[in-house]
């Protein structure tokens, strides 16, 4: 049931792993050692890049009414929101630039064109998720507390829907986002409990409950007024629908790059005592093992926050998002010297992939052909139990590591051969 020893798994001994730390704690050093005047100069770039394409669109909804200036001003408001989310708000948030000291792009004074409130994400995201990343029954972005998406969580029928579920969650992802922190299953089952801490949940329920409010206005009201001049009631109809389109085109862009980071193949899931007395290289390799990257290019590193680089954004979450790219390359030459997975593929194919471990996981286990030790959406050093590759080695006359890639590769070709 998913993985219960990191270090096994890997293949790595206690000292490759403290080795691998270290490693990463010097490209960490590296980049703060160089971080200055051509990093502020990209943030302040993106920011008038995102800025310019919000006045565009909101310019554009005066002539709503027609097709044209529609879908213009319905794809730069979109576009505008996912830059602000992702590349700004989400990153900024992380703390990434406040070494620049600015108070308008601070991580506690930042507040995002999004329903959810940045106090409340910041510490189901920024403490919860990345601490305990992909950690059963600790992490709630695994699943959302909603999605099946892994055999180790047992089905029930509530798990049929999975499909559904998703499809509703990806449209209307802001407000998912906006809700998480509150756990509303979890008040209902423990509101009359004597140690829930009620006065607390109705005071984080208030604050979402306050910034939906304001983002309704804004989206739904005040904009759409824009429209009423030159398009009279049909205007602000219109005006109304591409604000409303816009906001759909951030949720599911949003969906998209977040479960491709850590929903497809070979994003691998751990139980418990992972984390029991981890140190921070045993931290370093759980992200590195549970994450994975979009390969596209520029244009999708920038549309998607650089999260293309999710493996590097989890090693390093506060380290500049423009960084990650070159971090990249170090990270990808130490999976391979430790010989360890790099998980990595097109947008396309990573969110197909996604997709299809949910469909796949609204059923039974019964009707699923892969177990827990060895499916493509979770895996566990059992999995070469018996065999000749449970243990790491080194050919002696290359010098070449023989670890969990070429291992894993090893078990399903000799699998597929018996087959």
């Amino acid at each position: 049931m998913a993985i219960t020893d990191i270090p096994e798994y890997a293949h790595l001994t206690e000292a490759d792993v403290e080795t691998l730390g270290a490693e990463l704690d010097a490209i960490r050093r590296d980049i703060e050692a160089v971080r200055g005047e051509a990093d502020v100069r990209y943030l302040q770039r993106t920011i008038a890049a995102q800025r310019g394409l919000e006045v565009a669109g909101r310019l554009m909804l005066l002539g709503a009414h027609k097709r044209g200036f529609w879908w213009g001003s319905a794809v730069s408001l979109g576009v505008a929101k996912i830059v602000e989310n992702m590349e700004l708000g989400h990153n900024i948030m992380h703390g990434q630039w406040d070494w620049m000291n600015d108070p308008e792009v601070h991580s506690t004074t930042w507040e995002w064109d999004n329903a959810g409130t940045s106090r409340l994400w910041k510490h189901t995201h920024n403490y919860v998720h990345h601490k305990y990343t992909n950690v059963l029954d600790m992490d709630d972005d695994v699943g959302y507390k909603t999605l099946r998406v892994t055999r180790d969580q047992p089905w029930t029928p509530f798990n049929a829907g999975n499909l559904v579920y998703n499809t509703l969650l990806m449209m209307l992802f802001e407000y998912g986002v906006a809700i998480q922190h509150l756990e509303i299953g979890r008040a209902v089952q423990k509101w009359n409990k004597p140690w829930y801490d009620q006065e607390k949940f109705k005071a984080d329920a208030s604050d979402v409950g306050r910034k939906i409010g304001r983002q309704v206005l804004k989206d739904y009201v005040a904009a759409p007024v824009v429209g009423i001049p030159l398009g009279g009631k049909r205007g602000w109809r219109k005006a109304l629908t591409a604000t409303l389109t816009a906001n759909v085109i951030r949720n599911v862009w949003t969906n998209a790059v977040i479960f491709c980071g850590h929903f497809p193949d070979g994003a691998e899931k751990f139980t418990k005592q992972d984390v029991d007395n981890e140190t921070q290289a045993e931290w370093y390799l759980r992200q590195m093992l549970g994450s994975a990257n979009l390969s596209g290019g520029p244009v999708i590193d920038f549309l998607s926050g650089n999260l293309s680089y999710q493996i590097e954004h989890h090693l390093f979450p506060d380290l500049p998002s423009n960084r990650l790219a070159e971090i990249g390359v170090r990270v990808r030459a130490l999976c391979e010297k430790y010989d360890l997975p790099y998980t990595i593929g097109p947008l396309h194919v990573q969110y197909y992939k996604s997709w299809r471990t949910i469909a796949k996981l609204s059923l039974p286990d019964k009707y699923l052909r892969d177990t827990a030790d060895d499916a493509p959406e979770t895996a566990s050093e059992a999995m070469f139990a018996g065999t000749e590759y449970a243990q790491p080695r080194v050919d002696e006359g290359t010098g070449r590591r023989f670890g969990l890639k070429a291992a894993r590769a090893a078990v399903h070709a000799a699998r597929r051969r018996r087959a």
